[in-house]
C-alpha cells in the first residue's frame, strides 16, 4: 500500500511538471491503450496487457497512469468537444443552407472518427451505453455533450421539414437516429487507409440520406 501511495504522488508529482518525456510517455500508452480496447474489448484488457505491449512492467505504469479507466477517459478527451463546437458552428453559419449543414457536420464527425482513430470508435463500441446508466460526473458531462450534439442534428431537420427542404412525413428524431446510425456504425468495419478514406464515406453517406430525405 506504501509503495503505491508512493507511486500516486510521484506520477501526480510528475502530470504537474509536465515534462516533455512523461507526456510522450503517457501519449504512448494512451495510444496503445485505445488500440487494445479495440482489438480486445475494453472490459477483456488487463492493465498488465497495456504495460506488456508497452515493454513495461505493471508497477512502472502506475507512474505514468492511474488506472485502466483514466486511460479510456484521456484517450476520447477533448475530441468531443471539438466535434460539439464545430457542429455549433455550421450549424449557426448563415451563408449555409441546411443541407450544406448536415452535410458538413457529419463530415467533420467522419474525418474525427479517421483522424482519431481508434479512440472514438472505442467510445461507440465499448462505452456509449454505460453512459446512461454510470453518475459520475465524467459520464454525465459526456452524455450531456452527446445530447447536445445529437439535438443539433434534430433541430436543423426540424427547420428543414418546416422550410420545405426535407420531408415532413418522418419525425426528425427518427431521421436523426437515421443519420447517426449510419455514421456510427463504421466502427465495425471501417480503418484509415483503405480503400475508402473518410471523406469518402461522408460523402456516400450524405447522398444516400439527402436522396431519401429530401422534399
Amino acid at each position: 500500500m506504501a509503495k503505491t501511495s508512493n507511486i500516486s504522488r510521484r506520477r501526480r508529482s510528475a502530470l504537474a511538471e509536465g515534462g516533455e518525456e512523461y507526456a510522450a510517455k503517457r501519449a504512448e500508452l494512451i495510444e496503445i491503450a485505445a488500440g487494445l480496447f479495440r482489438e480486445k474489448g475494453y472490459q477483456s484488457t488487463r492493465l498488465a496487457d497495456i504495460a506488456n505491449a508497452a515493454g513495461m512492467d505493471r508497477a512502472s505504469i502506475y507512474y505514468y497512469i492511474g488506472s485502466k479507466e483514466e486511460l479510456f477517459r484521456e484517450s476520447v478527451e477533448g475530441i468531443l468537444d471539438t466535434n460539439l463546437s464545430e457542429a455549433k458552428r455550421l450549424s449557426n453559419d448563415p451563408k449555409l443552407v441546411i443541407k450544406d449543414k448536415i452535410q458538413q457536420i457529419f463530415t467533420v464527425l467522419m474525418r474525427s472518427y479517421e483522424q482519431n482513430f481508434p479512440h472514438m470508435y472505442v467510445y461507440i463500441q465499448e462505452q456509449m451505453h454505460q453512459v446512461t446508466t454510470e453518475e459520475t460526473a465524467w459520464s454525465q458531462e459526456m452524455l450531456k455533450k452527446t445530447r447536445s450534439f445529437e439535438a443539433i442534428i434534430t433541430d436543423l431537420i426540424r427547420q428543414g421539414a418546416e422550410a420545405g427542404e426535407l420531408r415532413n412525413d418522418i419525425p426528425p428524431r427518427l431521421m436523426t437516429n437515421a443519420l447517426f446510425g449510419m455514421f456510427n456504425w463504421t466502427h465495425r468495419w471501417f480503418t484509415p487507409g483503405g480503400s475508402l478514406s473518410g471523406e469518402n464515406v461522408a460523402t456516400a453517406f450524405n447522398l444516400l440520406f439527402w436522396q431519401g430525405a429530401r422534399a
